[in-house]
């Protein structure tokens, strides 16, 4: 598949990183030529130098024969010229933009990205992306991570261990004499800088972020199983009022009407703005940073704390903050990606990566046919595939221990006429199966080709 992706920021290159890994003709284009060559001499991509807008420059990336263009510039506009020229000028089939200034995507003016007008067949809001993100979260306390899939029949968990843990230092073969009637399939360990998919003789350590995918029904035991029977919040503060806390309390109110949510915002005019656009929330004008404005808000008696500003540094120390005055939890938004390691240490409970969202909202509207939704878990570390069976698939009609399944691949459920069922060896894979899988980076390219999927596009 022919891609032009405008814009090598870190949007982009996680995404043509993806993309060329798995065989495509991916051509990356950006106006500075300092991050052209960074992408050019570390993936496997053409590179070209150039405003990203330009008809002229989108003819040196190929747009004569590409077949999806994803625009993720800085700029919203150039994203959305972008897709335009394509479109008008190359014929491109599919039009992917990230868009973030709220204007441009207020529902009065849904009909703005129609083929007519601009045409933008998905457009990609990462403050509304992250945003759900977190709200997600909140509806299973105790995780990290929380993705529904087969419309909500299967969840995929991601929760740290800790020292009372009662399945720590056990063999993961346990599991199932342990908690037989328990659906549950541990898909990926983070331990340190390390991530693996575990083996049955592998054992569970304090400290290790794992990844699971349940049965829906089952959650609150798997949770208990895991070491986390904490209550849902009842009292949040988010910190930072921009679009991404807007957005959020906008949804906390909408969905947790028994929420006492308080708001943090520096700024006097846009503290004012959100106070307008939310019906029973409390937003106080202040710094993050101060004591003060901090008991104000109740910090030490909120359940969770968000911390979402515009600036990292102001997020981990607002967060250590809230911490130390005895918060229960604090979720912490952070772009810059080499801080990653040190949150863990510091006491932070749930990290927010803006880039890996972004990226899996982009992925799951690349892949298309038979593979219904893909989600990037952390960087680098792979992908979720929610994805159907079907006849030709070389999985269907045989056990999964004689299926020969890719290395670094593991299934984490199958549903079958609305029923979950935990995978065995001696699981057989029926066609019109949904299943969910793990796949690492470079196997997900053969989980296309196992599932016989053809890229479709709109």
């Amino acid at each position: 598949m022919k891609v032009i992706i405008c814009g090598a920021g870190q949007v982009g290159f996680s995404i043509a990183r993806y993309l060329s890994l798995e065989g495509n003709d991916v051509t990356v284009i950006d106006h500075s030529a300092e991050l052209t060559r960074k992408i050019s001499d570390t993936l496997d991509v053409k590179a070209v130098t150039g405003h990203a807008s330009h008809p002229a420059v989108l003819e040196m990336a190929g747009a004569n024969d590409a077949e999806l263009l994803i625009a993720v510039t800085h700029a919203d506009e150039v994203n959305m010229v972008a897709c335009q020229v394509g479109h008008s000028l190359f014929n491109i089939t599919t039009k992917i933009a990230r868009i973030r200034q709220q204007g441009y995507l207020d529902s009065q003016w849904a009909d703005l990205y129609t083929r007519d007008n601009v045409p933008i067949d998905v457009v990609i809001s990462p403050e509304r992306e992250i945003a759900r993100s977190i709200a997600r979260r909140l509806e299973v306390p105790g995780t990290f991570d929380m993705i529904s899939l087969v419309d909500d029949k299967v969840k995929l968990v991601g929760v740290r261990i800790l020292e009372s843990c009662p399945i720590i230092l056990t063999p993961l073969r346990q599991l199932t004499q342990l908690f037989p009637d328990l659906n549950v399939v541990v898909i990926g360990v983070v331990r340190g800088n390390k991530s693996f998919i575990p083996e049955a003789d592998d054992q569970l350590e304090a400290g290790d972020e794992v990844y699971f995918v349940v049965d829906a029904n089952h959650m609150k035991r798997a949770l208990s199983a895991f070491g986390h029977e904490e209550v849902e919040a009842r009292r949040i503060v988010i910190f930072g009022g921009g679009n991404i806390g807007e957005y959020l309390a906008q949804q906390i109110e909408q969905e947790h009407r028994n929420v006492n949510l308080k708001i943090i915002e520096f700024d006097k005019t846009r503290a004012e703005t959100v106070a307008r656009s939310l019906k029973r929330s409390v937003v106080l004008q202040g710094s993050v940073l101060d004591g003060a404005v901090l008991d104000e808000a109740n910090v030490a008696a909120a359940e969770t704390v968000i911390a979402v500003t515009n600036d990292d540094e102001t997020n981990i120390l607002a967060s250590l903050l809230a911490k130390n005055k005895g918060s229960k939890r604090v979720i912490t938004l952070v772009n810059n990606e080499s801080y990653i390691p040190l949150i863990p240490a510091l006491g932070i409970d749930v990290l927010v990566g803006p880039r890996a969202i972004t990226v899996s909202s982009i992925l799951h509207h690349v892949r298309r046919g038979r593979i219904h939704s893909v989600h990037s878990l952390r960087e680098g570390f792979g992908e979720l595939i929610e994805a159907d069976a079907i006849e030709t698939s070389g999985i269907v009609g045989k056990p999964l221990q004689d299926a020969k399944m890719p290395e670094g691949v593991i299934v984490g459920a199958v549903v079958r006429e609305g029923k979950v069922i935990v995978p065995r060896g001696s699981t057989v894979i029926e066609t019109g199966d949904r299943v969910v899988l793990f796949a690492q980076p470079d196997a997900v390219r053969q989980v296309e080709k196992m599932f016989s999927v053809r890229l479709e596009y709109f």
